[in-house]
């Protein structure tokens, strides 16, 4: 028959073995030739693409600056909040196609590229936008109409006569 093992034997050969990291796959960048990182990021209705590389902080979006694009300050603060996250304000030009949704969920979408864009360029910030739930799709979206109601779930006023 076989040996018994107990659970001190088990423990004694876990202790020499590190198994979670040596299946860990070393951070690497993702560049494209241009030298620039890649990422696409949703909110709602809304989808960008963003590119970020090495510059002065210039942020461009649709072919227009942040200012002109997004005149609301709360917008620039949403779209601001992982470079101000992970101190890399003025350090990276982004540029960014935006399409689909309103303001809101097109700031959010942008935030959301401009987060995994930042883990591609250097994935040592990864935990730090993660930590702050950046790197996270808010999958919350708009319910749909159904039919015999007034909205989604709005009842028509109901009378008795």
């Amino acid at each position: 028959m076989s040996e018994t093992t107990t659970l001190e034997d088990l423990k004694g050969a876990m202790e020499g073995t590190s198994a979670p990291d040596a299946n860990a796959v070393p951070a690497v960048q993702k560049l494209d030739k241009f030298g620039r990182a890649y990422a696409t990021g949703k909110r709602k209705n809304a989808v960008a693409r963003v590119w970020i590389k090495p510059g002065s902080g210039r942020i461009s979006i649709n072919g227009r600056t942040l200012e002109v694009y997004f005149a609301r300050p709360v917008l620039r603060m949403i779209l601001n909040q992982p470079l101000v996250t992970a101190a890399r304000e003025k350090q990276y030009d982004i540029t960014a196609t935006v399409v689909g949704g309103g303001l809101s969920g097109q700031a959010g979408a942008i935030r959301h590229g401009i987060s995994r864009a930042l883990t591609y360029f250097e994935p040592s910030l990864r935990g730090v936008l993660k930590k702050e739930g950046f790197l996270t799709r808010d999958s919350r979206v708009v319910e749909r109409k159904k039919y015999g109601k007034a909205k989604a779930r709005r009842s028509f006023q109901f009378s008795k006569r």
